[in-house]
This record gives structure tokens, sequence and C-alpha cells, in this order.
């Protein structure tokens, strides 16, 4: 009896074992494409071996893992995998870099429905973009096939980095004193956070994820709102809402490394890292800072994203509530010293990420929380 006659009983059950070795192969350059010199195998073994760089004194390990959340139901109902992956790396990676270590090596698991080689190829495809971006290898991953439990069209992504720093380069923010200043970088769109009230939205009021972008922005917050809207974001005009939607996460690890090199080279040091995911600013910000210290962000300072804007009228949102369910605009904050500040902007934009100083640390009140937000004019 063939190796085909005996999976047969395993095919009838809902899992095609040969579709999930014809993705392996649909893969493989994708995934050689992200190799670093410290990868010491290749992609099939059962596990990615992976040494340390080369002339590290005192190395340690930083990792995390995330997904992408409810973001992957409308990339299903899109029937579009090609961005979704690079939200993976990017919750992953930008949670690692918040520690001061540059992400080394990635693993996915991807879980689906109904295994479509061409799609989690796809899929994969922009995990490793994403890695690519983040500067860290694709050492290997998982696809898993369950029918039963998911539908066929249905799927899930699962992400972990692992990045590398030594010992006395970490950043845990104790270096932060009231007074220092927060830079926020500008984020891309939503991310990869609240599609769960995005998608009872979208369900609410019935919405169309092929209409136009810009004519939904119309109907929901006016002509002179759009108009504004849409000339800080050109890009968007001609865009269609799913498009808006599957808008990948920045990726700032690259940035974040690059940036502490030229405050360091300018005598200056970078003090504190918060990357924003759900509980938006209020639940974020203040992670980067020391118990008896609060942030104090100014929300007139930087522009919120058009899609903010949107779902926040749909769902009837104050300002302070979307940037609590959001990102706010903001993907990242770093804290940095007030005479600091020029450097840390100018280096960001070099980047292509648009940067500004939108708070400040302040001292932990004592009836109060550890996020505010007021003028800081």
């Amino acid at each position: 009896m063939g190796v085909a006659d005996l999976r047969r009983s395993y095919v009838r059950s809902g899992v095609d074992v040969t579709a999930g070795e014809r993705t392996v192969e649909l893969i493989r350059d994708a995934v050689e494409s992200t190799r670093r010199p410290e990868v010491l195998s290749g992609l099939g073994g059962f596990a990615g071996s992976v040494g340390l760089p080369a002339g590290m004194r005192d190395p340690i390990l930083v990792s995390a893992t995330d997904g992408v959340g409810t973001k992957t139901a409308i990339a299903s109902a899109l029937d579009r995998f090609d961005t979704i992956g690079i939200d993976l790396v990017a919750m992953c990676a930008d949670d690692v870099v918040c520690s001061g270590a540059a992400p080394l090596f990635f693993l996915d698991y991807v879980v689906v429905g109904r295994l479509d080689p061409g799609n989690v190829a796809e899929l994969v495809g922009g995990v490793a973009a994403g890695c690519r971006i983040a500067g860290c290898a694709l050492v290997g991953g998982e696809t898993a096939e369950h029918p039963g439990m998911m539908g066929g069209d249905e799927f899930d992504l699962a992400g972990f980095c692992v990045g590398v720093m030594e010992r006395d380069r970490s950043i845990d923010g104790s270096g932060i004193r009231a007074g220092d200043a927060i830079v926020g970088l500008a984020a891309s769109g939503l991310h990869a956070n609240g599609f769960s009230l995005v998608r009872a939205l979208l369900a609410q009021y019935d919405l169309d994820l092929r209409s136009p972008y810009q004519e939904r922005l119309r109907r929901s917050i006016g002509d002179a709102t759009t108009e504004a809207a849409l000339a800080a974001e050109p890009n968007l005009s001609l865009a269609t809402l799913g498009e808006v939607l599957l808008t990948p996460t920045t990726i700032y690890a690259g940035a974040i490394l690059r940036l502490r090199a030229v405050l360091e080279g300018a005598g200056h040091d970078l003090l504190g890292i918060a990357h924003i995911t759900g509980g938006g600013l209020p639940g974020n910000v203040p992670r980067m800072l020391g118990t008896d210290l609060a942030a104090r962000l100014d929300p007139t300072i930087w522009p919120m994203p058009s899609v903010m804007r949107l779902f926040g009228a749909l769902g009837g949102l104050e300002d302070d509530e979307i940037r609590a369910t959001f990102n706010g605009g903001l993907g990242m904050v770093v804290a940095v010293a007030p005479e600091a500040v020029d450097v840390t902007v100018a280096a960001l934009e070099a980047e292509g990420i648009a940067a500004w100083q939108v708070g400040d640390v302040v001292e932990r009140p004592s009836s109060g929380g550890r996020y505010a937000e007021g003028s800081l004019r």
C-alpha cells in the first residue's frame, strides 16, 4: 500500500497532508529571503536553529508573542492575504524592540479550516515581507488544518519573535524623569487592534468592504471633514473601505534601533519605548514609566487617521474613547530628554515616519491615574 493510500482516511476526515507539503514548497523562497548569518538550519526540519550574533559580550534574549485578532475576518471576506502577515510581525517585533532588543528570528503559526496552499503561501509571504522590514529571520512555523472546528474560509495567525541585546543595553524606563518629553510616531491606520468593534459596526450598518472609502467618509463625517482628511491622506482617495482596513501595521523596530544610534551619537539617550496596541494610548503609554510617574498627552498636536474618525462616528465614540479603543494615530511613543526632541523628530522623519512631541512625563498625582490629556502649551 502506497503513502497516498495510507492517507485516504485522513483526507476523508478533512485534512489534506499533500496540500500541506505543497504549501511548504510554495513558501520556501519567501522564507529563504529573510535568512540571516546566524541561521543554522533550513526549512523542513523539526525545529529552527539560530546562533547568537558574533562579537556580543553578554547577550540576553527577549521574546514576544501575539496575533492579529479579528482583522483576519476582513482578509477572509476580501479573499486577500498578502498584507496581514506584516501585521503579525509588527505586533511581535515592535514589542521586542520596546526593551531595546533587535529582532533576531521569528516563527509563525497558521491555522485554517481548509488548507489552500496558495492562500497560505500568500500569508507567509506577508510574514516574510514583515521579517525583512524588521530585520529578523523567519526560521520556521506551523500550518494546521482544523476541519470541523473552523469554517473552510476561516483562519487565524499567531507569531513568536525573539530578539537579542547586550544585557547592559536594556531599555526599562528607569531613566525617565518628570519633565522628559514624549514623542509620538505616526500610525498607518488602525494597525491590528479594535477590529471586534469595527466588524460589529460593519455588520450593524451593512457596509460593503468593496465600496469606495471616500464615499463612506462623506456620508459619515461630512464633506468638509472628508476633504481635509483626504488632503492629509491622498493615498486613500481611490481606495475601497476594505483596502483601508487592510492597511498593514507600521513596523517600527528598525527605525527605533537606528534612532537610538542617532541619539547616542548626539549625546542623548533613548529613555523609554511603548508600543500602542490593545488598550490604546491610556493602556500602553504608562507601561514605559515607573509607577511614580504619569504621561500627559496633548491630542491637538497630531492628526487622527480618517478611518478612526469614520468608525468613531459610526459607533458614536468621543475622541477620548477612540484613543482608548484604537491607537489614536500613534503606533509607538518614545521618551527622551527635552533637549533631544528635535534630534528625535528629525531622525524619525528621515526614516519616513512622521513624529511630534505629543506629551511630557509628569509626577503621578496622589489621587489620579497614570495617563491624562491636556495642553502642553
